[in-house]
């Protein structure tokens, strides 16, 4: 039975690499932040208690600013494989917090990748690049497109972006990394722009929420759908040979589009309730991301399988009876939870 080890595991994408390990017969072990809150929802349907009967799946107590946790672990655990997916991943809050988002998501990956450097673990490494690394850099974007970050959260992607390159030559680690283009699910977190929109129109429809406020609507990206990008992180590391690959679906799409397609699933006129606030601005925009992902179809033999609509389609029901199936409970109830995610956006 291969072992895997992810850092990141509560988030979209840690959960749906849980899935996928554990169905293809894998002891999983997930790193996760102590907080007062078991923030580990997205986990609830996999977690068995191993008091109770037998599981392959375990959660353990690890940041990426301790290194020193991170050495037991890998020593303890001795992975086949390690998932980087742990990060301070809103750009937005990046400007905010810089100093944190760098400890984090640069530093955090060098602290992993010299633990399994000082631990001897022979294990192949995964480290989540994002697409955001390219920043101003025009469109489509490959593996050797130059990088031009736009934001300290994509400035500090491009540390452990190449670090784990660094390591990879100079240590010799089966490290690889994963350039992904912007992925979405009804699992995506409330805050980020896709969610937001979806859990928006669902309110709207239902009469919870008057008003709908956005940044740049012109901004454009390459959305997929995470399930399909996690499968890209688990090829990689099934291949002989470590490398680098970009992940995408080729296509693009602004914001615009995609609140014009979320609102009209719902039979709504977006224009009806959406409105621009400057707030929500990036200090540094980045205008147009799209994916040139030939090498990842080529060696991988990876290809997106939900197209754009479909996955806004996706969203947009998930999020609909999530909050018809609130109002069941209790309209009150449903109103408190929404004025709480307001407070956090």
């Amino acid at each position: 039975m291969k072992r895997a080890l992810i850092s990141g595991c509560t988030g979209q994408d840690g959960s749906y690499l849980i899935e996928l390990l554990l169905k293809n017969g894998y002891e999983v072990h997930g790193l996760k932040r102590r907080s007062s809150s078991f923030n580990t929802d997205r986990l609830d349907h996999l977690y068995k208690d191993f008091h109770d009967c037998d599981t392959h799946f375990f959660l353990h107590y690890a940041d990426l600013t301790d290194g020193s946790s991170l050495n037991k672990l890998l020593y303890d655990i001795r992975p086949d494989e390690v998932y980087n997916l742990a990060a301070q991943s809103h750009v937005k809050v990046s400007f905010e917090i810089p100093e944190y988002t760098a400890d984090v998501t640069a530093s955090g990956t060098l602290r992993l990748l010299e633990a399994i450097r000082h631990t001897g673990v022979p294990c192949r490494f995964y480290q989540a690049s994002s697409s955001e690394m390219f920043g101003g850099t025009p469109p489509p974007q490959n593996e050797a497109t130059i990088f031009h970050p736009r934001s300290p959260y994509a400035c500090s992607k491009v540390f452990g972006h190449q670090i784990t390159v660094n390591y990879r030559e100079s240590y010799g680690l089966h490290a690889s990394s994963g350039i992904l283009f912007n992925h979405e699910s009804p699992r995506r977190g409330e805050t980020f722009v896709t969610r937001k929109v979806t859990r928006a129109v669902a309110h709207i429809k239902c009469g919870l929420q008057q008003k709908l406020y956005m940044g740049n609507l012109d901004a454009c990206r390459d959305w997929g759908y995470a399930p399909d990008y996690i499968k890209a992180m688990w090829l990689m590391l099934q291949q002989d040979s470590p490398d680098d690959y970009v992940v995408g679906t080729g296509e693009a799409h602004s914001v615009r589009e995609f609140i014009d397609l979320a609102f009209s699933y719902a039979d709504l006129d977006w224009k009806k309730y959406v409105e621009v606030d400057p707030r929500y601005f990036r200090p540094a925009e980045v205008d147009y991301l799209m994916a040139d992902a030939s090498k990842a179809r080529r060696v991988l033999g990876w290809q997106p399988t939900v197209t754009f609509r479909e996955l806004v389609g996706i969203m947009v029901t998930a999020d609909l009876e999530e909050v018809k199936l609130k109002l069941e409970g209790g309209e009150a109830a449903v109103r408190a939870s929404l004025a709480s995610e307001r407070r956090s956006i």
